[in-house]
């Protein structure tokens, strides 16, 4: 099932995008500021009547430093898109009433948390449905239209009295009263941080069914359990929705599976159904359009915990037997769901340097693939007679809207083609070669602007994050930046991603460091070997996994003149009781206390003293996911040694940067360090810093 293809990204801009010749600027290079350009278009979905798609589209604006996200609609049958919501504030998870009259959303307006609006679509403006003190975590259909279920957090005690204080206040002249000093974090779980909501406490998200009529609520689950993903079933009497309700302590452990309440239950959940029992997790339930089966991902791996990988399942929806419909595909699975006719399932599958679309008989059987090829689906809505809308991204384009039907896929959105008639893009082809051990890996290669065969160039090897996870066929701004700046980029799949099946997964667990820094070298050595990278012109560098193989490979190797490590960690005993990972790390590794060698191992720092790579460390100062305690204990190590380093600290960030002038300061970074070291060039390892804002005068001149 290998998938070998070379793309010219040039010539297929030119047929997505045609200009008459006298029309066309000459095309020029990606740039930092293009970043800024590109619009995130995502979350498609696809009305009842199958006239329309619904869909998001985020603009990272940097003068307000700050993104913003829209939605529109677009009529399947092509057609100027129609803004459904206006600039100025964010809205997210549209969602067409079954019926077809009504779209629902979520934004937080006016310095409020998440609540659902609805829009009609006859007209008029849209109209707030919910003010829920904590906010809305997200929200789904009932088939009749009449109700939502929706996931709420337990509310803290102050979202309550701020709700109480909202209603009853009415004076506008009355001074803003002193915020109150925060109440300390009492800690008793074992799972204790979580990045991006930082410290957590006993408050567990839940499932309540909302009347949109009366917009009254009925909690129908409750207890020390976090209830998340619910689906209705086609008739709209039971929610199925995953839990980790059937051991001990949901936090020392990876099971969830799959339960079913009664959406008309009053009992906060007392009464459930457990649809599955296996000890791993169970997850992302759907129902096939009888009510009587419930599709599922699984993993049957408990032991190779993240590198398992996710199958597809099928079981009863009263519970009983349940059968694994992928065990042969070997694949990663995610989002399935029945075909209208209920005789075959949709899902979501790695492969191999793609992200395809599959479908397989709800029997088992073999696997297809309605939407193939070197591209990459994020995200699709199927509606009825085989109908599919898809957020899809390539090489040479972002996400974009497309409708698969009568076996046809067609380009609704064309939301970035106006910014990408202007850009020249690298070539990119995908590469197959061998590793030390004799395994082939694969990856992509770009390869500079203007190149000439045969030419060395500096070349620059991006170690992905994960480490499960894989460079798909999608565009990335990233690599074709570096391109358009001389270098060749080698981005590799090396073990430890997913695409390639279980095996070459879990082929680094509790090895770290190790066979997959042999596949990043082959790949440098590949691009060698072709007479493309200079092996005196060698840069590398990642974020997240990525920074840490890229202290792997310092610690290891001095070919590289410089190396960029973001959100990595080298002491992996510091990450222990400090981030997210507390069950990875037991699984994985053991108690540091009872397998020391084995932390010291997959622990970098132990070996800082081999490190001579001038190397920039960066972080965000409130990631919680990977802390940037691993960046700065590599960076005062270094420093320590008289070695040449550098530690950026993002403030008011977590593991993903968002604030768009920190995502241009990286970039702008990342570019200096590597024409400094990499190749030579005299300006300075830094971006010049901004010129000062002028002081005004008194008086506001």
């Amino acid at each position: 099932m290998k998938l070998s293809f070379r793309l010219s990204v040039f010539s297929t801009v030119l047929v997505l995008a045609p200009l008459s010749l006298a029309q066309q600027p000459a095309p020029r290079g990606i740039t930092v500021d293009d970043f800024f350009q590109i619009r995130d278009v995502a979350q498609p979905e696809l009305s009842p009547d199958v006239q329309w798609v619904a869909y998001s589209v985020r603009t990272r604006m940097l003068k307000e430093d700050k993104s913003e996200q829209r939605l529109w609609m677009v009529s399947t049958h092509g057609g100027d898109p129609i803004p459904m919501t206006a600039e100025g504030v964010s809205s997210s998870h549209p969602r067409w009433s079954p019926d077809g009259r009504y779209l629902a959303f979520l934004s937080a307006r006016n310095g409020g948390k998440n609540q659902i609006w609805l829009l009609d679509r006859r007209g008029g403006e849209a109209e707030r449905l919910t003010e829920v003190a904590q906010g809305v975590n997200d929200f789904e259909w009932s088939p009749d239209s009449a109700r939502l279920v929706l996931i709420l957090q337990d509310p803290k005690p102050e979202d309550l009295e701020a709700a109480k204080d909202k209603d009853k206040d009415k004076d506008k002249d009355k001074p803003p009263a002193k915020p109150k000093t925060p109440p300390p974090f009492v800690i008793d779980r074992l799972q204790f941080k979580e990045d991006n909501a930082g410290y957590l406490d006993r408050r567990r998200d839940h499932l309540y069914v909302f009347d949109v009529g009366s917009k009254k609520s009925t909690q129908v689950t409750s207890g020390d359990f976090d209830d998340t993903e619910p689906a209705w079933s086609p008739d709209g009497k039971s929610l199925a929705f995953t839990s980790n309700r059937s051991t001990p302590d949901p936090d020392r452990n990876y099971n969830s599976d799959i339960w079913v309440v009664a959406a008309d239950n009053t009992d906060k959940g007392a009464r459930l159904t457990q649809v599955t029992t296996n000890p791993g997790p169970d997850r992302q339930p759907a129902w096939s359009p009888d009510g009587k089966w419930i599709t599922y991902i699984t993993e049957t791996d408990v032991k190779a915990m993240i590198y398992a990988t996710h199958h597809l399942a099928i079981a009863p929806s009263t519970g009983g037997e349940a059968k694994v419909l992928t065990l042969a595909f070997d694949r990663s699975v995610r989002r399935p769901r029945f075909s209208p006719d209920g005789r075959s399932i949709y899902f979501i599958a790695d492969d191999d340097g793609t992200q395809n679309l599959f479908r397989i008989p709800a029997t088992g059987g073999e696997v297809s693939r309605p939407i193939g090829g070197p591209l990459s689906v994020a995200y699709y809505s199927p509606g009825k007679d085989g109908a599919i809308a898809a957020q899809i991204s390539s090489l040479d384009r972002p996400d974009e809207i497309f409708l698969f039907s009568d076996n046809k896929l067609t380009r609704l959105t064309k939301t970035n083609d106006a910014l990408f008639a202007q850009l020249r893009l690298a070539q990119v082809d995908y590469v197959h070669f061998k590793s030390k051990d004799g395994t082939s890996v694969a990856g992509y290669l770009y390869k500079p602007l203007d190149y000439t065969p045969g030419k060395k160039v500096p070349t620059l090897l991006n170690p992905h994050g994960g480490p499960v996870g894989q460079y798909s066929a999608s565009f990335y701004h990233l690599a074709q930046l570096y391109a358009a700046n001389g270098y060749a980029v080698l981005l590799p799949n090396p073990r430890g991603s997913s695409g390639y099946g279980q095996k070459f997964c879990q082929a680094i667990f509790a090895d770290w460091g190790n066979k997959d820094y042999q596949d990043d070298m082959a790949m440098v050595d590949y691009a060698i070997v072709q007479g493309i990278a200079d092996p005196d012109k060698l840069g590398v560098g990642g974020w997240s996994y990525g920074g840490m193989s890229t202290d792997f490979i310092i610690e290891q190797t001095t070919r590289f003149k410089a190396a960029i490590s973001g959100a990595g960690i080298a002491l992996m005993t510091s990450g222990f009781g400090h981030d997210q990972y507390q069950k990875d790390y037991f699984y994985e590794l053991g108690y540091p206390w009872e397998n020391k060698a084995v932390w010291e191992k997959v622990s970098p720092f132990y070996r800082v003293n081999n490190i001579t790579t001038p190397t920039l460390f960066m972080g965000g100062d409130i990631d919680w996911n990977v802390p940037v305690i691993g960046g700065e204990q590599m960076y005062e190590a270094l420093k320590s040694l008289g070695r040449t380093t550098e530690l950026v600290v993002y403030p008011g960030e977590h593991h993903g940067l968002t604030m768009p002038s920190h995502l241009k300061d990286r970039l702008e970074r990342n570019l200096a360090w590597y024409a400094h070291y990499v190749k030579g060039d005299p300006a300075p390892a830094r971006p010049p810093e901004p010129p000062p804002v002028p002081a005004t005068k008194a008086g506001g001149e």
